[in-house]
């Protein structure tokens, strides 16, 4: 009895240890839209006031949590009974990824003209602070969950081949990790100007140790998130390539010359390219009509 115990403990290690690496493995797989999805939060964190910055992200990481389990279990379904479905999503979603990544390249060459608004600080009531605030954070909740299904979709892929109760232990231990992992960085982001203000005050002197890293923080909070942005559209590019180049049995073995990142860039590009002309004329035709 006692070694049939010990037999099943040994089994559950076994398990365990197959789960955490491939935990890894899904979680590099996964890295590339973590970045985005790091870049764009970030960016919808900021711009609120100091003493809401944290409100604000906490709200945003309960919807991300939500959305992981409405995501998961669904894709958990797909897996069991039409494990098609996943390797379609998978490419489906390559593809919004591939869009976005080529949109974003096409707006930096191409910027939009942004209108400026000034609000009177003086003159909003806080019910429409707030009520500004609660949009912002639907709209990077709704982000959150597109990023989110990829995520899911992306970890799902790298263990269709194993047992269901494998699947689910590896993408939930890749989603709490993605969750906890970009939104705890985040935290540290928007407040980066803040603690170097605070370091700013600590001393009187015109030159002091403290002053130099507050400065140097306060004006590097602009700079990680345009960094980040760049990081994560460049990630974007090459997360969708690697997925039409392992899933599209014609484009594994095109441009096989090439080293594999770039192969991935490079088809990456192309087809987002291609869906943002889609994309375009289909917007251009509605106007016209």
């Amino acid at each position: 009895m006692a070694s049939g115990f010990f037999a099943l403990f040994d089994d559950i290690a076994a398990l365990m240890d197959d789960v955490v690496v491939m935990s890894k493995i899904s979680t590099k797989k996964t890295a590339g839209i973590l970045g985005d999805d790091l870049a764009v939060n970030a960016e919808k964190a900021t711009g609120f006031v100091s003493s809401r910055e944290l409100p604000v992200l906490w709200a945003i990481t309960k919807g991300s949590f939500l959305n992981k389990l409405i995501i998961l279990p669904i894709a958990f379904l797909l897996s069991a009974f039409a494990p098609w479905a996943v390797t379609l999503a998978l490419i489906l979603g390559g593809v919004y990824l591939a869009f976005e990544g080529a949109e974003k390249i096409y707006h930096f060459f191409v910027p939009h003209k942004h209108i400026k608004v000034k609000v009177d600080e003086e003159t909003v009531s806080e019910d429409e602070v707030l009520k500004a605030e609660k949009s912002k954070i639907k709209s990077a909740i709704l982000t959150d969950f597109i990023l989110s299904v990829e995520i899911v979709i992306i970890a799902l892929g790298t263990v269709l081949d194993k047992p269901i109760l494998f699947q689910i232990l590896v993408v939930s231990i890749v989603a709490v990790i993605a969750t906890v992992g970009v939104y705890g960085i985040v935290a540290l982001i928007v407040r980066m100007d803040d603690f170097g203000y605070r370091l700013v005050k600590l001393s009187d002197k015109e030159k002091s140790v403290s002053k130099f890293i507050g400065n140097f923080l306060i004006n590097a909070l602009p700079v990680v998130i345009k960094s980040l942005s760049v990081i994560g559209t460049i990630a974007l590019i090459l997360v969708s390539g690697g997925i039409f180049v392992h899933n599209i049995e014609f484009l594994h073995h095109i441009l096989e010359a090439l080293p594999s990142f770039l192969r991935d860039f490079i088809v990456g590009l192309l087809v987002g390219g291609i869906a943002l002309l889609v994309v375009k004329f289909f917007k251009r035709a509605t106007i016209k009509e």
